[in-house]
């Protein structure tokens, strides 16, 4: 401070005083600007004393409910998701497509609490403190979450499943034994499904109320298979032979085993797996036991504990003779207690070799001719037969499309190197699988012996909502100008949920979902020359 101006200073001092307040000032004055903010804040609440309206910049999930009441904000935001859920979310790559709905995931919205939420922002406390927040919204906007529940479970278990459908997926190396061969089938480069942000855009999209577009691009990743474990192999492949007998007290049934071992070196073998092939074939030594269960005869089998049966067309001669061989290779099938059956393994891989021909199936989305197609009929077949036995279902995956031979939620569709039916013998004897295609009639029985704790099982299957189909027209010259005809009828998909309900003495013991599937539209295809 210059010399000039700390002598004004003194001179404004020595006559005015010096500048500031005292302690007793600055309480009077805080004291009147509480005054003054509590005065304003009661003006500020009596005028908003009779709004029953939600106040400004306020949302729910990103949808605004300012100046909604209560009940009014309620429809709106029920509106919005009862319009989600009229959409399925649909799950896109490539040209596969799949559909899940929001009751297959036991979508809930807590759209009380959100309401709740909006609504006592500036109601749910003080004057001073209601009065802040209702303020401070006309600066800054307020967003509440909308929470949402989902059965994670059934979600982990549809992205599962998911991945084995999708065209290119990457398929493990598997193997199985074909008379005295072991068959090793190498892995196949693919891709993966990237499950966790799968499960988290599902998640985002049924949270995403305001957006009525449930389409979701599967994320992927290049995905390489295993190596063959050649040891792993050979430790479940290789065994002991062993005879069959029944034990008395408790009645018992001891299935017998063939003994199996290689029938080359290891190191042999694995000369074989370092050649640059899809396909291996490895010798085996097989060991037939002296004493197998069929050979016990009906003290084994004693009792019918299911049949099944499905309706083909017989005058389909390439699916008729897949289906004939198929069941061929299935019947006499015999699965011991706590052994798990494959449908693929036991079925062996379908080749023009193998004797299996052409025939429609479902593959990617639509409608092809496959080796070996038709076969997933027998599968469907078996499955139901399982269910009525109240066998464990291991694995089991529904159609891309409805089938013709059993209701929705009932089939069960198998692919060599990536889709497989599996179920576990859980019971206490073994059992013994008959299986014919004849007269276009496929026919299970699944054959063992009755036990005190087993149950009256029935399989019933509702149809929740329909898919409606497309209509795809196709160009064609070679038809008259104006000319429409038919390609393929298709028909509309279905969510569907199939029950089982397990009766002793005719009393209803207990009640279970054992699946929730979805079959997409089948489109309608017409060629035409516009």
């Amino acid at each position: 401070m210059s010399k000039e101006s700390r002598e004004f200073k003194k001179k404004f001092e020595n006559k005015y005083g010096k500048l500031g307040l005292t302690h007793t000032q600055k309480v009077k004055i805080i004291i009147a600007l509480a005054l003054i903010l509590l005065v304003f804040s009661i003006i500020f609440s009596l005028i908003n004393m009779n709004n029953t309206k939600i106040y400004k910049n306020i949302s729910i999930q990103g949808v605004s409910v300012s100046t909604y009441n209560d009940k009014e904000a309620n429809e709106k935001i029920t509106s919005l998701i009862e319009s989600k859920r009229t959409n399925s979310i649909t799950l896109k790559h490539l040209d596969y497509v799949a559909n899940i709905s929001f009751e297959q995931l036991d979508v809930e919205y807590d759209v009380n609490d959100a309401i709740a939420k909006a609504y006592g922002i500036g109601r749910s406390g003080n004057i001073i403190t209601n009065n802040y927040k209702i303020v401070s919204t006309l600066f800054k906007k307020r967003n509440i979450s909308l929470e949402t529940s989902i059965d994670d479970d059934a979600l982990n278990a549809i992205v599962d499943d998911l991945e084995s459908k999708l065209p290119d997926a990457k398929e493990e190396s598997s193997y199985y034994i074909e008379d005295e061969n072991l068959i090793i089938k190498k892995g196949k480069k693919g891709v993966a499904i990237q499950k966790e942000q799968l499960k988290e855009k599902i998640k985002q999209t049924i949270s995403d109320i305001s957006n009525s577009d449930n389409t979701i691009e599967i994320p992927v990743e290049e995905a390489t298979p295993s190596d063959i474990d050649l040891d792993k192999i050979i430790s479940e492949v290789t065994q002991e032979a062993e005879n069959a007998y029944i034990s008395e007290n408790p009645k018992k049934v001891h299935a017998e085993k063939k003994g199996i071992e290689l029938a080359i070196t290891k190191e042999e073998a694995e000369n074989i797996l370092s050649e640059d092939k899809d396909e291996y074939t490895i010798p085996l030594k097989i060991v037939e036991p002296q004493i197998t269960v069929a050979s016990l005869g009906t003290q084994a089998f004693t009792d019918k504990l299911a049949t099944f049966t499905t309706d083909f067309d017989a005058s389909n001669t390439n699916r008729a003779n897949n289906l004939k061989l198929a069941a061929e290779k299935l019947n006499g099938t015999i699965v011991n207690p706590g052994e798990t059956f494959s449908y693929n393994q036991t079925i062996g891989q379908r080749t023009i070799a193998a004797g299996f021909k052409e025939a429609n199936a479902y593959s990617g989305g639509d409608v092809v001719l496959d080796v070996g197609g038709g076969i997933c009929q027998l599968s469907s077949t078996l499955y139901n037969a399982a269910l009525l036995t109240n066998l464990e279902i291991v694995e089991r995956h529904n159609h891309s499309f409805k089938t013709a031979y059993v209701a929705a939620g009932r089939d069960a569709t198998v692919s060599w190197g990536s889709v497989d039916f599996k179920f576990k013998n859980n019971r206490n004897y073994p059992i013994k699988i008959e299986s014919q295609a004849e007269d276009g009639v496929v026919t299970v029985n699944i054959y063992g012996i009755k036990q005190d704790d087993d149950y009256t099982v029935l399989i019933e299957s509702k149809e929740l909502e329909i898919i409606k189909q497309n209509v795809e027209y196709k160009e064609d010259n070679s038809l008259e100008k104006g000319q429409e005809v038919v390609e393929r009828y298709g028909e509309n998909g279905c969510i569907s949920e199939t029950y089982k309900t397990l009766l002793k003495n005719g009393v209803v013991v207990s009640k279970e979902t054992i699946s929730k599937d979805t079959y997409n539209a089948l489109s309608k295809i017409i060629r035409r020359n516009t």
